[in-house]
């Protein structure tokens, strides 16, 4: 008798601990489940695994909040919009790129972007940047995406980066060619080699527009 006892709190138990484990808090259960029918469940673990990232960073100092959300999506597959998509230029929300399971460089960027407004960085420390990537193995300048992190509006913002993953000072960064960047709240123009930059007015980006629309 004391054996069935046993086993039927281990059996609740193990039931209550796994329900709760699928339960997110930084969503809706509506959402979670609208999610799962739509990528399945091998998606919906990377989903939950995202949740618990935001939860466990919620407390953590600034760099730590950085390095966490750089490292949690760096480890996703890398895969062109033309095979992923089947489009020339397609940039995913952090739930289709977690859905689908891969992206390239501007979905790492925007999925780490709207994660740390997550996580209450403010808007305006946070920019997207279109950059010119030169490789050491070749002379050919490659179209990239990275995001940055300004702590003060004039200070040398800190690149994360799918490509060299460490977290680095622009300065620090010389494969690096600023062109444009952008945030929710406005877009700006490289100067100077990418030294500094000047406002040049809202976001108006067409791809934005669209990503936003999607969320």
């Amino acid at each position: 008798m004391k054996k069935a006892i046993v086993a039927i709190v281990i059996i609740f138990s193990y039931l209550t601990s796994f329900s709760t484990a699928t339960i997110p808090k930084n969503f809706s259960q509506k959402k979670f489940d609208e999610f799962t029918k739509k990528y399945g469940e091998k998606a919906s673990k990377r989903l939950l695994l995202w949740d618990d990232l935001i939860e466990s960073a919620k407390d953590k100092k600034l760099l730590y909040k950085l390095k966490m959300v750089n490292d949690f999506f760096n480890k996703m597959p890398y895969k062109l919009d033309s095979i992923h998509w089947k489009k020339t230029d397609y940039w995913a929300s952090p739930f289709e790129f977690l859905g689908t399971g891969a992206g390239d460089c501007e979905d790492y960027a925007i999925a780490k972007y709207f994660t740390l407004r997550q996580l209450g960085i403010e808007d305006r420390k946070l920019r997207i940047v279109y950059v010119k990537l030169l490789r050491k193995s070749s002379r050919y300048e490659q179209a990239h995406m990275v995001l940055t992190y300004y702590h003060k509006p004039n200070a040398t913002p800190i690149v994360l980066d799918n490509i060299n993953k460490r977290l680095k000072l622009a300065t620090k960064r010389e494969d690096l060619k600023p062109v444009y960047s952008f945030n929710a709240s406005g877009l700006w123009r490289a100067k100077n080699k990418g030294k500094t930059s000047q406002r040049v007015g809202n976001n108006n980006l067409k791809s934005w527009k669209d990503l936003m629309s999607r969320f």
